[in-house]
């Protein structure tokens, strides 16, 4: 449990007082204009969540893996397949899979 509530406050924390407005709205491929490209906007916004994971985990595998799910749940929800509410389940089922995985 201590993990999983780790896991949770650094998807909080990457997800709200880290992601600057510039994230929030750049990450979008719909946002104009555009001074750098969406997806290199987008990837460094889950490479933070995936630094979190890492360093909550001890494993790289994992952060990887946080960097792949988040960079994929954020682009659909930015390209309106899902909104915010699936898209915060998703984020955490994910943090509770990587506790699971550890836990193996």
């Amino acid at each position: 449990m201590q993990l999983l509530f780790w896991l949770f406050v650094g998807h909080l924390i990457a997800d709200y007082p880290l992601q600057t407005d510039f994230i929030a709205k750049g990450k979008s491929r719909r946002m104009e204009p555009q001074v750098v490209p969406w997806y290199y906007i987008l990837l460094a916004h889950a490479a933070t969540h995936g630094a979190a994971v890492s360093l909550a985990t001890g494993s790289t595998v994992l952060g990887a893996a946080e960097i792949a799910c988040h960079f994929i749940i954020d682009w659909l929800k930015c390209e309106r397949v899902t909104n915010i509410h699936v898209d915060q389940f998703l984020h955490l089922l994910c943090k509770v899979i990587w506790c699971l995985c550890v836990s193996n």
